[in-house]
This record gives C-alpha cells, sequence and structure tokens, in this order.
C-alpha cells in the first residue's frame, strides 16, 4: 500500500543492536497506522506482567499513513507503551516537526526494547541509524538536549525527540518532548524511556511519501484546508489559540476550579485567558508542520522575575496549573509551563499533583513539616513554581507528588482519597463530566485511564453529528439515555484519527466518509466507510483487551468521588451524571459482559479470534 514507507527499525538496547524489518501489510491494512498498529505490536511483544520500567517494557514510536503528507496538521506520531503511572496501556501524541522528519527517513516505526546500562541517543539519517553515546547530555533539559544534538549531528533541518531531567529520573508524571515544547505527555512515557537510558532519537529525512492517487488527494486536502481556515473555531484557535477555552468555558461550567470543587471563577479564567494572552505576552510564532490551525503559542515576558521567551502555554497548562490550584498569574503560569517543558513534565498531572497537595494542606492532611516549610494555601503562585521544580527533580514533597495523586493519597491518607481526581491513576484533563455528561463514561472507560483525546462525546453534544456511527441528532449534555452510544462512537472515530495519524481539531471534523476517502487515496487499499469504523473498533477493543491482562475490571471503570459531588455554583451547579445508568448502556452498544469484557462473538466480529484464548 501507498502512504507507507514499509519498514520498521528494532532497537534492542540491552544487546547494542539495530535491525530494519518489513511492515507487515496485513497489520498495515487492519490496524492503520500510529495508535492502532502501535497497539497490535505492544498486546503481541510486551509480556503479560511485565514491569513498565524493566527492560522487558517495549516502547513504540509510531507514525501513520498520512504523515508527512500534504493533509492539513499531518505531523503528528504516537508513543505507544504500557504506563509506569498506571499499569495499563498509554498511547501519547505529539506534534511539531520529528515525525514528518523520521518518516521520510524511509521508515514507519521504531521498536525499543531492552535496557541500555549508559545512556543513549539514537541518530536516524536516512538509512543510517546508530546510536552514540548521550552521557554528556545526561542531566541536561530537553531544550538544551536538543540544541546540543542538533549541533552535533551538523544539519539544522534534524529534529529531535527527548527526555528532560524528570524522564531520566523515572518521574512518573514525565513526558517525551520534540520541537521545544511539544509533548507526548501523558501517564509517564517520559519514565519508560529514562529507564532504558535512552536520551533522545534525531532523525532526518529526505525521502518523499508517495500516495495512490496524488490529483484526488490533492483535491481533498485543498477543501479540507478551506473548509477548516474558514471555520470560526479554528479561526478563534489560531488567534487565541486553545486558551480562548478558558474565555468562554466557564458559563457552561466545564472548566475545572479549586481541584474540581467550584464551579464559577470567571474572573480568573479570563485573567489567563487566551484573548489576556493575546494582549499582553504574546509573539508571531510558527505552526506545526503543514497546519493551517496555528493553535501554538510563542510568548515572550520581558521583564520581572517570570522573565522568559519561548513555548506558551496552551488550554490544559493553563488550567491545570491555573485555575486548578486558584492561582490567576498568567507570567507565573507560564514560567511554570515553561518548567514542565524544560523538565519534560505533563502539565495535565503536575499541575493536577500540586491543587491535590493544596487541598490536602487546607485539610490538614499536609502541613509544612511535610511542605518543607513550604505555603501552600490556595493561589500561592511560588508554591506552583516551587512544587514544579521539586516534581522534576524528585526531591521532597516532589518525589510523593511525581508519583501521580492516586499513590500520593495512598501515601498520605488521611481522607485525602476522597479529592485524588483521576481515573485508574491516570490525573483527569480540564474538561469537568459534570458540565457534558457523556465525558463521564468515557473517562471512566477509556483505555489509558481518564481523557478526553480517546474519544471527546462533548463534540456531539455542542452538535457534531456523525449518523454512520449512530449518532443521529444533537444530545443535551445533561440528558440521561444515550451517553453510552455517544462514547463508544468517539472513542473509535478517534482510535482512528489517532491511528491515521492527525490532529484532533481536524479529525474530529471528519465524518468516516471523509476517513475512507483520505485514506483510500492516500494507500490505494479500497476501504469502505463500515470497514474503517469496524477498525476503530477493534482498535479500542484490543485496547481493552491489553488492560484486562494488566488487571483491569469493570470495578476499575468509574469516576473518582469529587466527580460525583455536584458543584455549589456555575453553568453545571446541582448536576451529577448518571455513571452506574452509563456504563450499563455503554457495555450493551460495545458488546461487552457484565464485568466489562468482550464477549466471544464481538471478539469474533472483530477479526480478534486470538484474543478469546488470553481473555477466556
Amino acid at each position: 500500500m501507498k502512504g507507507y514507507m514499509g519498514k520498521l527499525i528494532r532497537v534492542n538496547l540491552t544487546k547494542g543492536e539495530i535491525k530494519t524489518e518489513e511492515l507487515d501489510p496485513k497489520k498495515a491494512r487492519d490496524y492503520i497506522g500510529g495508535a492502532g498498529l502501535g497497539t497490535r505490536i505492544c498486546y503481541d511483544e510486551i509480556p503479560t506482567g511485565a514491569d513498565p520500567l524493566g527492560p522487558a517494557n517495549k516502547l513504540v514510536f509510531m507514525t501513520g499513513p498520512v504523515t508527512a503528507t500534504k493533509f492539513p496538521t499531518s505531523a503528528r506520531y504516537e508513543v505507544c507503551t504500557k504506563s509506569p503511572l498506571t499499569g495499563i496501556w498509554v498511547d501519547a501524541s505529539s506534534s511539531g516537526f520529528w515525525g514528518t522528519q523520521f518518516k521520510t527517513t524511509g521508515h514507519d516505526g521504531i521498536i525499543i526494547e531492552g535496557a541500555s546500562s549508559k545512556p543513549v541517543y539514537l541518530w536516524i539519517d536516512n538509512d543510517r541509524i546508530e546510536l552514540r553515546d548521550a552521557s554528556h547530555l545526561w542531566g541536561k533539559d530537553s531544550f538544551e538536549t536538543q540544541d546540543i544534538i542538533i549541533n552535533e549531528v551538523g544539519d539544522k533541518k534534524a529534529r529531535v525527540t527527548c527526555i528532560g531531567q524528570a524522564g531520566e529520573r523515572e518521574v512518573l508524571l514525565s513526558a517525551v518532548m520534540n520541537d521545544e515544547g511539544r509533548a507526548a505527555g501523558r501517564a509517564g512515557v517520559g519514565a519508560v524511556m529514562g529507564s532504558k537510558k535512552l536520551k533522545a532519537i534525531a532523525a532526518r529525512g529526505t525521502r518523499k511519501v508517495e500516495v495512490a492517487d496524488d490529483e484526488t488527494f490533492s483535491t481533498f486536502c485543498k477543501k479540507m484546508i478551506q473548509g477548516l481556515t474558514k471555520h470560526p473555531l479554528v479561526e478563534a484557535l489560531g488567534v487565541y489559540g486553545t486558551a480562548c477555552m478558558l474565555d468562554q468555558g466557564w458559563v457552561t461550567g466545564d472548566i475545572p476550579l479549586k481541584n474540581w470543587a467550584k464551579g464559577y471563577w470567571k474572573e480568573g479564567c479570563v485573567a489567563i485567558g487566551g484573548k489576556k494572552m493575546a494582549d499582553t505576552i504574546l509573539k508571531p510564532h510558527a505552526a506545526c508542520f503543514n497546519c493551517p490551525i496555528r493553535c501554538a503559542r510563542w510568548i515572550k515576558i520581558e521583564s520581572g522575575k517570570y522573565a522568559m521567551e519561548g513555548p506558551g502555554p496552551e488550554y490544559e497548562s493553563l488550567t491545570s496549573l491555573g485555575v486548578l490550584c486558584m492561582n490567576d498569574d498568567l507570567e507565573n503560569i507560564c514560567y511554570a509551563n515553561d518548567l514542565c517543558n524544560r523538565y519534560g513534565l505533563d502539565t495535565i498531572s503536575t499541575g493536577s499533583a500540586i491543587a491535590f497537595a493544596m487541598e490536602a494542606y487546607e485539610k490538614g492532611a499536609l502541613t509544612k513539616d511535610d511542605t518543607g516549610g513550604l505555603d501552600l494555601s490556595w493561589g500561592n503562585a511560588e508554591a506552583v513554581i516551587e512544587l514544579t521544580r521539586l516534581i522534576g527533580q524528585r526531591k521532597g514533597l516532589g518525589e510523593l507528588l511525581g508519583k501521580g495523586v492516586k499513590r500520593a493519597a495512598e501515601a498520605i491518607g488521611k481522607g485525602s482519597e476522597k479529592y485524588a481526581v483521576h481515573v485508574k491513576g491516570l490525573e483527569v484533563p480540564m474538561h469537568d463530566p459534570r458540565a457534558y455528561h457523556s465525558m463521564a463514561v468515557n473517562y471512566a472507560t477509556s483505555p489509558r485511564g481518564a481523557c478526553h483525546l480517546h474519544g471527546g462525546p462533548f463534540m456531539f453534544e455542542l452538535g457534531f453529528i456523525a449518523p454512520e456511527a449512530g449518532v443521529t441528532y444533537k444530545p443535551g449534555r445533561f440528558d440521561k439515555k444515550g451517553k453510552g452510544l455517544l462514547a463508544k462512537a468517539a472513542q473509535d472515530l478517534a482510535s482512528l484519527i489517532n491511528s491515521l495519524v492527525v490532529c484532533f481539531f481536524a479529525g474530529m471534523g471528519l465524518q468516516p466518509l471523509h476517513h475512507m476517502v483520505l485514506l483510500n487515496t492516500v494507500t490505494g487499499a479500497g476501504y469502505t466507510t463500515k470497514e474503517l469504523l469496524l477498525i476503530g473498533e477493534r482498535i479500542s477493543n484490543l485496547q481493552r483487551a491489553f488492560n484486562l491482562r494488566c488487571g483491569i475490571t469493570a470495578v476499575d471503570d468509574k469516576l473518582p468521588p469529587r466527580l460525583l459531588e455536584p458543584t455549589p455554583d456555575g453553568g453545571a451547579a446541582g448536576r451529577v451524571p448518571d455513571i452506574k445508568f452509563q456504563l450499563e448502556e455503554y457495555y450493551q452498544v460495545r458488546g461487552w459482559d457484565a464485568k466489562g469484557i468482550p464477549t466471544k462473538q464481538k471478539l469474533q466480529e472483530l477479526g480478534l479470534e486470538e484474543v478469546i484464548k488470553d481473555l477466556y
């Protein structure tokens, strides 16, 4: 098939061996690429019971058939592994330019296995692939690492994906970073990379991705770009970035405040929103490769204790490091975000851990003896900075918080479990399921724990319709019935988006018919719409099977106590989703039994017969 380079790189760090192998065309057709193909590889190759930070775990970097093509937002890649934070499946996506440079070396993905005895980095220059010593890079932040390696390889067009000091120290909130502030951020993928002593992967490619029908594909891409640039949401994203959600989201109660305990703080949200950033510190900026949306931010704080220039925070970072902690100091949040980028930390989990610590401090579960004298009162902006540093350095209270709120609450006790906001160990992203009730069952069942990028069913509640996926009308956000179907449809469509791999903002605007046209003009594979929907469902079910082998059961499909308490004010005041009802409905439309296990019939229908023996 076209769209693929046809090769995978396999690196055994224990032996220091590098091999290339042919891409299996059947697996490519059945799982597309990106997260889908990564799921198949990880399911087949990671032993049941493998320690996520041990050499038996594998780390898969995977592009998709659309990566590095003319299609807008085609820069993304996926990092797939068993999470050290949650102990289950994780695929984390990033954008920028690294994915395009890697794919044009002539390879679709990299399988990293084993662990090196010393720090190394991988250099891929088309067919020249080598492991290089990285001892001089160990201890460097992610920005320094990228600059040093690009100078060493002698090619300014080379791109680097790497870990910072947090990944080196195996902080469970650590991310894989590329192109300065872009991050494959969630569930500790950076810690897995650090456990293998793999500091970075640098790539420089000069090959072209061939597509099956260039004329039709070019026409499709032009129309897609025209549609995107004329859409009012995309226009807002280009001007204000995802931070524009802060300027508006407080109306519906979607923005989490004070560790999810408050429902209304307009002044705080607007003070750190997209308009405030644009009016004060935003600078002209470049977009990711081939992206007309241009939601990325570049900021400059001219003076003062937070003086800096670099990638600016987006919605999730602003919210988690900001109003979740009752912090409305925009420059402070930008500085904390910059620290996260340099250390290589997931901003969602880092901000969530700080907010949890602030509530524990308020309730007396943490004292100044525990914090090293640090005042963790709500809104203490300096405390946000200091705790970010401590988490990145794995020191003091930061060592405990860097294990995530689930483990931190288990260690602290004193009732703190009630306000540790996570699902299956992964901190909840910054969209409130009490405001859009379909997000409740989505969070409870998402394969990597609470996640808004493995399905965003709130898009349907905002008016997106997908008849081929079963969504034929705009549901009310507080409706009781139908949320299970919305979650299933959104998750299966997200599986396709994460396998192509393209940006969520572009992909969720496409109907399944568009996905079919896109894939067929690129690959020439002759997919039907029905077949693509089946592939999305197959990927979702295989990820579930991966988690079931890790010990997950229906008991784990739940929301944290805090999200089942109504907020006292705001656009969703007094509302809580009926998660029990939603789960029963979801299992039914999924074809899963009451224990949350896909039935034998469902697995056979999806072509996953070999999984039956693992689950039954």
